[in-house]
């Protein structure tokens, strides 16, 4: 972070990521009459702060990272506020685009869901994974082993049926394969800790999936 006028080395100052030491920051900049501010929005750090130094009444240059990269050579924490700084009081910094409060709500929600999705999606490859190791082919007759047809049976498996017979009975009308050649995919060798684990990636996917919804009544709120 720099300010707008020039900053000799008695001019630096260090302070920590605690809530109180960000305000003493902006009480310290005020002190020394700063009153515009540049800082580079990489990590986290800079949220906090940004939203301290704008509530206090500065103008705030936020800037990407790749436009205050300094010349080849050591770097260092106070070299780099002495380069940001050098470019602000110069006028050569731009400011990020900023999303409004609601807007950045929302984005938060929305990386949330992403992230919740993914390991949505691990925990269905390890399904698939563990009832190949049981030498149950449910992925060869049906598209998506967490679709309509494919759920209902790992459902059943996990409540403890093993009759190819019944599990295929629960084949959606939709299904393209018939029960007969989906019964033929279901005869399990009864390997229990394969069972065990298949169990628990169920949970870990229905929690998930449980996750996810309550994170879509969130985003639908805004």
């Amino acid at each position: 972070m720099g300010s707008s006028r020039s900053k000799k080395k008695s001019d630096i100052k260090e302070f920590g990521v605690y809530n109180e030491n960000l305000y003493a920051l902006a009480d310290w900049l005020s002190e020394h009459k700063i009153t515009s501010v540049a800082m580079e929005s990489t990590g986290n750090y800079w949220q906090k702060l940004h939203a301290v130094l704008i509530a206090k009444g500065f103008e705030v240059t936020l800037c990407n990272g790749k436009f205050t990269k300094n010349i080849k050579g050591k770097k260092t924490d106070v070299i780099d506020c002495q380069w940001i700084q050098k470019l602000h009081a110069l006028g050569l910094l731009s400011s990020s685009f900023l999303p409004d409060e609601d807007t950045e709500i929302l984005r938060t929600f929305t990386r949330h869901r992403l992230n919740l999705i993914q390991q949505a999606a691990a925990s269905s490859k390890k399904m698939q994974k563990y009832l190949r190791l049981m030498n149950i082919r449910l992925d060869v007759v049906v598209k998506d082993i967490v679709g309509l047809t494919g759920l209902k049976i790992i459902t059943a498996i996990y409540l403890g049926e093993t009759d190819p017979k019944k599990l295929a009975s629960l084949r959606h009308y939709n299904c393209r394969k018939s029960e007969e050649e989906i019964a033929k995919a279901l005869h399990t060798n009864g390997r229990n800790d394969y069972l065990y684990a298949l169990n628990d990636e169920l949970d870990t996917y229905n929690y998930l999936q449980e996750k996810i919804r309550k994170c879509d009544d969130q985003i639908a709120l805004k």
